[in-house]
């Protein structure tokens, strides 16, 4: 097997899927549990294990179950008991060193791929999958074994078990090991295996009346997890996955998940697992944008974001909607002109928004303008942002008119732009009905702008304020800030500036 770095696993990533990739250690969340109507005396008395006791009792199993496999000792139903017992102890890693060993690690894979029951196979998988989550070195120590394409096959079994289990397992070794990704896919067909149990999933979501599947469901989500990362990780065969979009799309739009947040898995790994597909791939183009139907996937993407907007917290914004607008950025890109106009006219300011500053209202327009300003989500807002500007022909005075100066400036000066001349003129945006001049700051309708409140300004006022804009905008110009003459300089030059005598009173 031919060697690579090992990987590990990058910040931006890691807060995509940190619920699943950064377990804390004997989580139960992440640990995979025993479904038995009934449990044996010893798995019951296994869990009240500790100490001494708990480590001879694991170091007793490890044993049998590696005496086992050079001279068959156990019969079928001591063996998987035996395993579930294993399964228990293996939950928390104290006193439990035996299974974490190279010998354990090896006794496990043997039972989990040689076995010719299914029943075995999942108990040394169960137990096999906790000790790579608990313990990194694990994963290193199950790759040396050389089992990729015992591995490979396994995961072509027609069950959401298998699926599940062997998913998992090759996600965990896709961080802190050299497990050979590129041989995976080109040698053991990774990346078919993976396409046609994607396929499997949009079958069952089409033809099947349950709406409730939760172990398919739980497969799934590590099946599209571990796409991620090999597409993440090995950007060379992302052209491998493209099969895998049209089921993708399929499941995105006909699944109906009964999750507590609209991003839960596994709706939020299938928006994930698009960030790092070829959407722009001609043979895929019918299925993102069905020619009876075209904004059928734009529509369904827009609705989850309306959904999150209101559902999470902004701790919770970062990690779980940054990858959905970036989706939407690369759907609208490549979008047809129908679709690319539906997503215009959901995401871009309205004339209702307009009514009052832009970012006031409580519109979906408005959430992501004032999200793109969100200091606690940096990433969500730059991503926010790019996607407003896509959405503007990538054209600054457009950018500008749809969402004003106040919001546009940020953005422009960091990508280096020049600030458009209508930065400073009123416009008409209104795409129908009488022409209705827009404040370029705020992006408010001019009509619509309250009087402002409290006296108006004296002469003395005035001045002091027309001279601090004077300096203020020389400022900027000499940094480079802005290229613009400066309008009082101009005014002076044109004749429509008068310096008033120190003498001068208001006749009002």
């Amino acid at each position: 097997m031919v060697q690579q770095p090992s990987r590990a696993l990058p910040g931006a990533f890691k807060r995509i899927f940190s619920h699943t990739r950064s377990p804390k250690n004997g989580s139960e969340d992440s640990l995979i549990h025993t479904n038995m109507a009934q449990p044996s005396q010893q798995v019951a008395a296994a869990a009240t294990l500790s100490g001494p006791a708990k480590l001879a009792a694991v170091a007793g199993l490890v044993e049998k179950l590696t005496q086992d496999l050079s001279s068959t000792s156990m019969l079928p139903q001591q063996r998987d008991s035996a395993l579930e017992e294993l399964k228990i102890y293996g939950r928390d890693l104290r006193n439990a060193d035996p299974i974490f060993t190279k010998e354990g690690i090896e006794t496990l894979t043997r039972h989990a791929f040689n076995s010719s029951s299914s029943t075995t196979s999942r108990n040394a998988l169960r137990v096999l999958c906790n000790a790579l989550l608990l313990k990194e070195e694990t994963r290193q120590m199950f790759v040396d074994l050389g089992y990729e394409a015992k591995v490979c096959n396994k995961l072509k079994s027609d069950s959401r078990d298998d699926e599940f289990l062997v998913s998992r397992i090759l996600f965990l070794t896709t961080y802190g090991t050299n497990t050979n990704l590129v041989e995976l896919i080109d040698k053991h067909h990774l990346a078919d295996t993976i396409n046609k149990n994607l396929e499997r999933h949009a079958r069952h979501r089409t033809t099947s009346s349950s709406t409730t599947d939760p172990m398919g469901d739980m497969a799934l989500a590590e099946t599209l997890k571990l796409l991620f990362n090999i597409t993440h990780y090995c950007k060379d065969r992302i052209s491998s996955f493209t099969a895998a979009i049209p089921h993708i799309v399929t499941i995105l739009c006909k699944g109906a998940f009964p999750t507590p947040k609209p991003l839960d898995p596994p709706t939020g790994s299938l928006v994930n697992a698009l960030l790092n597909l070829d959407i722009g791939a001609k043979e895929i183009q019918d299925s993102l944008y069905p020619p009876n139907e075209p904004t059928v996937l734009a529509s369904h993407l827009i609705d989850l974001l309306a959904r999150s907007s209101t559902a999470y917290s902004n701790d919770e914004l970062e990690s779980s909607t940054t990858p959905l607008i970036g989706v939407l950025r690369t759907i609208h890109e490549n979008a047809p002109t129908e679709a690319k106009n539906f997503i215009r006219e959901n995401l871009l300011p309205t004339e209702a928004d307009r009514a009052e500053r832009l970012g006031h209202s409580s519109s979906l327009p408005s959430w992501l303008l004032k999200t793109s300003t969100n200091p606690i989500t940096p990433q969500l807002r730059e991503m926010i942002s790019n996607l407003l500007f896509d959405m503007s022909d990538q054209d600054a005075s457009k950018f500008v008119e749809n969402v004003g100066y106040g919001f546009a400036s940020g953005f422009l000066f960091n990508k280096g732009l020049p600030v458009p001349q209508n930065a400073s003129e009123a416009f008409s945006n209104t795409r129908d009905g009488p022409n209705r001049p827009v404040n370029p700051i705020t992006g408010q309708f001019l009509d619509a702008e309250r009087e402002p409140e409290g006296p108006e300004m004296t002469e003395e006022e005035r001045e002091r304020e027309a001279e601090r804009l004077f300096v203020l905008f020389e400022r900027l110009r000499t940094n480079g800030v802005i290229s613009a003459e400066n309008p009082v300089q101009t005014a002076v030059q044109e004749g429509r500036f008068e310096e008033l005598p120190d003498d001068y009173e208001d006749s009002d």
